[in-house]
């Protein structure tokens, strides 16, 4: 799932409809395919385990009437092994009671039927937004810290003066410390394609943004792992004492 601060944004986020009523489960995967969705269908409880299998959801909407297997069974069964992805349910049964098997079935939200679609799709960011609540504002790693909503970066209290391009770079980097990231998915993530192998343009950036961030005589955090990307880390300099300038 994709995500900008934490929220998930449509464009990314899978969500799997099961329903058995092929007019209203075209008419909920359109209504989601046309916001921005990517999404799966399934008809009955059964199909439902297996698309979630086959293709892990961020969200599920759920049908209760369906054959061979219903909707609260699928979701009891989701729920049993740890699955904790959001579910909302649909129904036709509007009785108190039946809101309340759903819920302790271990759904998340229930929408009866007839629902208006502007609805469903409130609902489902609403259920969206509490499974995969906003990250802070402030990452870090360190002595770094990286404001990702104002654009700026520190080493200790000394601010890094970046380019637009360079502080996207530092924050892929910040946001996967630890871990080497490949070449292409920075190229990705900060240029929206990649360069192909022959060009260096991503290094004269590397190039950039390390002479930035070591400005004030700082230890090296960005390291060359050749053949493969970068990675932002701290290393001890053989022998002890200092950092490695890979």
């Amino acid at each position: 799932m994709v995500s900008r601060g934490g929220t998930p944004v449509p464009g990314g986020t899978r969500v799997l409809v099961v329903e058995d009523e092929p007019s209203v489960r075209d008419a909920v995967a359109d209504a989601l395919e046309l916001d921005g969705y990517q999404v799966t269908r399934a008809s009955d409880g059964g199909s439902g385990l297996e698309a979630v299998r086959r293709w892990p959801p961020d969200a599920i909407v759920l049908d209760v009437l369906m054959p061979f297997m219903d909707g609260l069974t699928m979701c009891k069964r989701l729920r049993a092994r740890g699955d904790r992805t959001p579910i909302l349910i649909l129904t036709a049964r509007d009785a108190v009671g039946d809101r309340v098997e759903g819920l302790d079935a271990g759904a998340d939200d229930y929408l009866a039927k007839p629902f208006d679609l502007d609805e469903l799709l409130a609902r489902l960011r609403a259920l969206l937004r509490r499974a995969y609540p906003e990250e802070p504002e402030t990452i870090g790693y360190a002595d770094l810290t990286v404001d990702t909503e104002g654009g700026r970066a520190w080493r200790g209290d000394r601010v890094v003066e970046l380019s637009r391009t360079e502080f996207a770079l530092l924050e892929v980097l910040t946001r996967n410390a630890g871990r080497v990231v490949p070449r292409g998915v920075i190229a990705d993530r900060v240029w929206g394609y990649d360069f192909g192998p022959n060009s260096n343009s991503l290094d004269v950036y590397i190039g950039y943004l390390r002479r930035k961030l070591e400005a004030g005589g700082e230890a090296r955090i960005v390291h060359t792992v050749r053949g493969v990307g970068y990675v932002l880390e701290e290393r001890s300099a053989p022998g002890g004492g200092g950092a490695s300038r890979g």
